[in-house]
């Protein structure tokens, strides 16, 4: 036991370290690119912070816990959209792009209700619930899609439908980061955002074994929140530096990275049978998105009472799933 605590505790400390050398990055890299922060936090940040999601699911499902892989990517999307943005809420409020408003978050709530139609079987009255290899196959049609849009989205970095700050025109080539370094805090920042996610699932999961809780808890809370501890992390340290875009932009990819790459891939590999996780776990995934979208709203910005909500909301379902167990 004493050696689980050890590994949750370094595993959040290289997650913290890596959040931030991972940011410095994708900002240097935004800028040399001259590509804007949204798209940046869209895919590159969250690609890389949703690679534990990936890598704890896939071995999941090819060992045959399924509960946990499905778990981990449904506690993981609720953990990011009610605990990340609330707290960095919390932190210091954050503003949410008129683009990101008008159509990444409704991506992100069509990615909920779809994930919820193809693996929630039995209420449409046909077979069980399972997410089988077609289902795969049409999460990552969707994935094409949004990836498509988020290029798109690269090619004009001057349209008005992108609202990120102005990457400073005046800043001379000289001013900008070299391509080692960038490389180089992307890599270890990597590192240190994997590494310490695998660390601190190991050691969580290991306390929660002992103390016997069930394998489905243990993906929707203890590995769903480990995983997104990158997210988590990431998220803070780039509002706190005013990138409010890479935030953003990292939790609502990483939420559909999360369901249309990884369960996608997952379900293509070996078919994942949901168990343990019902209709109430998929309508709290839906309300998520929704309260914050209506909360990105108003004034296209999430304020600091608003933070609270959220994370009493995911506090509130945390303990209504443990009363469950």
């Amino acid at each position: 036991m004493l050696l689980s605590i050890l590994f949750t505790l370094l595993g959040a400390v290289f997650v913290l370290v890596g959040a931030d050398r991972f940011t410095e990055g994708s900002v240097g890299l935004a800028r040399r690119l001259s590509v804007p922060e949204l798209v940046i936090g869209l895919t590159v940040v969250a690609l890389g912070t949703s690679l534990p999601e990936f890598v704890v699911s896939l071995f999941a499902s090819i060992d045959g816990a399924a509960s946990m892989s499905i778990g981990n990517v449904v506690g993981s999307n609720l953990f990011n959209t009610l605990m990340i943005v609330g707290c960095t809420a919390l932190v210091l409020p954050i503003r949410v792009s008129a683009s990101t408003v008008s159509k990444d978050i409704p991506f992100s709530l069509l990615a909920s209700i779809v994930l919820g139609a193809l693996a929630l079987d039995t209420i449409f009255g046909v077979g069980e619930n399972i997410l089988d290899r077609g289902d795969g196959i049409a999460l990552l049609a969707f994935f094409a899609v949004f990836m498509s849009y988020t290029f798109t989205l690269a090619t004009r970095p001057s349209s008005s439908s992108v609202t990120s700050e102005p990457a400073a025109p005046t800043v001379e080539s000289a001013d900008l980061p070299s391509v080692l370094s960038i490389s180089l805090w992307l890599l270890i920042g990597l590192a240190g955002l994997i590494g310490g996610g695998q660390l601190f699932v190991t050691g969580a999961c290991d306390i929660a074994r002992n103390l016997g809780v069930s394998e489905a808890v243990i993906g929707l809370t203890l590995v769903a929140g480990g995983t997104s501890l990158p997210e988590l992390a990431t998220s803070i340290v780039a509002a706190r530096k005013g990138q409010s875009d890479i935030a953003i932009g990292n939790v609502v990819g990483s939420n559909l990275f999360n369901i249309f790459w990884i369960l996608g891939t997952c379900a293509c590999i070996t078919p994942m049978p949901v168990q343990g996780i019902d209709w109430t776990d998929f309508a709290m995934l839906l309300l998520s998105g929704v309260l914050f979208w209506a909360f990105s709203r108003t004034q296209h910005r999430v304020i600091r009472w608003e933070g609270a909500v959220l994370v009493a909301t995911y506090l509130g379902y945390l303990a209504w799933l443990l009363t469950q167990a």
